[in-house]
């Protein structure tokens, strides 16, 4: 499920930060981007919910710690309504505590909000066209200490599911592709693992993201856990 930027039209973003200053710097980082496009700003997760509501929106840089509504409250929120908004979470340090918290509730990955603007651009670039922004390494981490959760705790940690969304069987090949997905694995290690093309598994990921009613390959091996259709190498 590629987003509008591959469609010939800007991607549409919002930004949530409860600094000014910050949202200042994101804009001026990110107006020159030409397949990208600044269509809303919030100051807190309340303010971003009414926003949530008004904008149709591809995906969202949301500040982890902020008044009134944090940031994991209104991607709860958003995941919820609009399962197919992709979310950036922005924080100060590599937190893997904060950052799973922020997998549980719908995020695609993070930023780091010292992070260079060629970083936040290539971060931003990946979850639209259904690459992961988190480093394999850290990926897979987080993902191994999610799947080694009870079941029971996954479900009740993660954003509720809109009750019209049907579950589509996933091919063989979807399904090994969805595995390494789990282990942190980019496009083209797993055209190389598989012998296939970079372009095919794309396609892969393309198909299992929409199957499983997700905006992101992250978001897509969290769902599959939840259902209990992957498992996670213990090494």
């Amino acid at each position: 499920m590629l987003k509008a930027l591959y469609i010939n039209e800007p991607a549409r973003l919002a930004l949530v930060d409860d600094h000014e200053l910050a949202r200042e710097g994101l804009r001026d980082m990110l107006e020159d981007v030409p397949e990208l496009e600044i269509v809303g700003e919030a100051a807190d997760g309340r303010e971003a919910l009414v926003l949530f509501q008004r904008v149709r929106l591809d995906l969202v840089l949301m500040d982890l710690r902020m008044p009134r509504m944090d940031g994991l409250a209104a991607t709860r929120a958003l995941k919820q309504e609009h399962p197919e908004t992709s979310v950036l979470v922005m924080t100060m340090h590599e937190n893997p505590d904060y950052l799973l918290e922020a997998l549980r509730a719908g995020a695609a990955g993070y930023i780091l909000k010292e992070a260079s603007r060629d970083d936040v651009v290539s971060a931003i670039r990946g979850v639209l066209s259904g690459e992961s922004p988190l480093a394999p390494k850290l990926a897979a981490t987080l993902l191994r200490r999610l799947a080694h959760e009870t079941p029971q705790n996954i479900l009740e940690a993660a954003p509720q599911r809109k009750r019209d969304k049907v579950l589509q069987p996933l091919t063989p090949r979807e399904l090994e592709v969805l595995e390494t997905l789990a282990q942190g694995k980019t496009n083209r290690e797993i055209a190389e693992d598989f012998v296939i093309s970079v372009g095919t598994v794309k396609n892969h990921v393309e198909h299992l993201i929409a199957k499983l009613g997700v905006s992101d390959r992250t978001q897509a091996v969290v769902r599959g856990l939840e259902l209990g259709i992957i498992s996670f190498p213990d090494r």
